[in-house]
């Protein structure tokens, strides 16, 4: 028998508090990262059971999905939602809960504000009723989505009855082209793998190309692990990942800091470990990436045409998208810009968006919408002078929140109008009804922005 173990095999040992006999196992949850959405149901389930919340202390909660992006200092105008955000108020105050809700300075989208306060941790199992928590395995732990019925099973126990996942290894090296982000190479690896391959499976991202990657970076890759079907996506702590936790508000100090790292630097897959299944890619096949579809897998290289569908499901989504195959990318008008989401609103992001947008201006008629992922992502762009260069290319500024990743909140966009957006998802409907998403990179929708079109770039 190999006693060789993968990354997650270590991560997913070390938190299993029981096996069931020729069944699953009980895994104990470090973290519990909640939000308005998913979690009333199940705060209503424990009442209605006379159960109380195990350990109030391990729970991040924040306000995020449908909180308006103007004038957070007032009511919130839809009833709907007002009444979620006031709900998880009552919750977080009744369960002993912290909650960084509007109005606070670490309020935010729930996978950008845990990162980015050193909660999220090497070696941790983080779950989140949300299916983008894989985000978390950026840093090396196992982070993935539950249902409602399993918050409240989280709520309860601190625990969750789970089959442990096959483990998936998918390997990148070489040298990445010239204006390539890391969400054209994970847009890439689904467009080849596509959005089942990863089923049942968690990910393991290997080779020079991720090791190169910030955490940022790293983040937005795992972030759309889900996005092919994964439980959910990890790439092992090293340096990069030790640098970006250390001094953050809730990271380890002192001799426990050195104690974790000691433990962190372990979580690597050993020499020889089997996984079930392996893809491997050349980074110099991968140029900067749309979408043209109804799913993340449906995506191109920006110089490609749109092609020809290969089943029913291919020629309803290019209907949908009002769109024909051998169709140049560039005849497609676009109206909207989005650069936000959980995938891609962290302060690199806006950067990267700000440098090339320097000196220019938006075309006129693109509403360009700049959404950062938390407060504290906010205080950076202004601190960083960033709004001034949004602000005189003709960008809008708005607060954080998930905005217009997804049709919970007033930033929808009109139907049948084109957005080019960073979020990870372009269904059907997602962004608004009848509204048509094509997915790309902080960069790739700044350029777009300007110029009203997609086009590739100059060499």
């Amino acid at each position: 028998m190999n006693s060789k173990k993968t990354l997650f095999d270590k991560v997913w040992d070390a938190h299993v508090v029981e096996t069931i006999p020729d069944g699953p196992q009980i895994i104990y949850i470090d973290k519990h990262l909640i939000h308005e959405v998913t979690s009333p149901q199940a705060f209503a389930e424990l009442e209605s059971r006379n159960l109380e919340v195990f350990r109030p202390k391990q729970i991040v909660a924040t306000a995020d999905h449908n909180v308006p992006t103007w004038d957070q200092d007032k009511p919130i105008r839809d009833e709907s939602s007002r009444n979620q955000v006031q709900q998880l108020t009552e919750n977080c105050n009744k369960n002993n809960i912290e909650l960084y809700g509007l109005g606070h300075p670490y309020q935010g989208i729930v996978h950008i504000i845990a990162p980015e306060l050193g909660i999220t941790q090497p070696g941790m199992s983080i779950v989140c009723g949300d299916s983008h928590t894989s985000t978390h395995g950026a840093f090396g732990s196992i982070a993935f989505g539950i249902g409602t019925s399993q918050v409240a099973q989280v709520f309860a126990s601190q625990c969750l009855l789970l089959n442990k996942p096959k483990s998936m290894r998918i390997t990148v090296n070489g040298k990445l082209n010239k204006n390539v982000q890391p969400k054209d190479v994970i847009l890439y690896i689904i467009s080849k793998v596509g959005t089942d391959g990863g089923t049942g499976y968690f990910c393991e991202y290997a080779g020079n190309v991720f090791e190169e990657m910030s955490m940022e970076g790293r983040m937005t890759v795992c972030n759309m692990s889900i996005e092919m079907g994964a439980r959910g996506g990890m790439i092992a702590p090293d340096e990069t990942t030790f640098n970006y936790v250390k001094g953050r508000k809730f990271a380890p100090e002192g001799e426990e800091w050195e104690e974790r790292m000691e433990y962190w630097k372990t979580l690597k897959s050993d020499e020889g470990a089997v996984f079930d299944a392996e893809f491997a890619f050349d980074a110099s096949d991968i140029y900067p990436m749309v979408t043209y579809g109804t799913n993340p897998g449906m995506g191109i290289s920006i110089s490609q045409n749109i092609p020809n569908p290969q089943n029913d499901s291919e020629e309803k989504a290019l209907k949908y998208m009002g769109l024909k195959a051998g169709q140049a990318l560039s005849d497609i008008k676009v109206n909207y810009v989005f650069i936000g989401s959980c995938t891609n609103a962290r302060i690199e992001d806006f950067r990267s968006a700000a440098n090339y947008i320097k000196g220019k201006r938006k075309s006129e008629h693109v509403h360009a919408l700049i959404v950062p992922g938390s407060q504290q992502v906010a205080k950076q762009i202004y601190e960083e002078g960033l709004d001034q260069i949004f602000a005189k290319a003709g960008f809008q500024i708005r607060q954080p929140g998930c905005s217009a990743c997804l049709a919970m909140n007033d930033d929808k966009i009109p139907e049948g109008e084109y957005c080019v957006s960073t979020s990870n998802r372009n269904f059907e409907g997602r962004q608004g009804q009848g509204a048509r998403t094509i997915l790309a990179s902080p960069l790739m929708a700044a350029k777009v922005a300007v110029e009203g079109k997609i086009s590739a770039f100059e060499n």
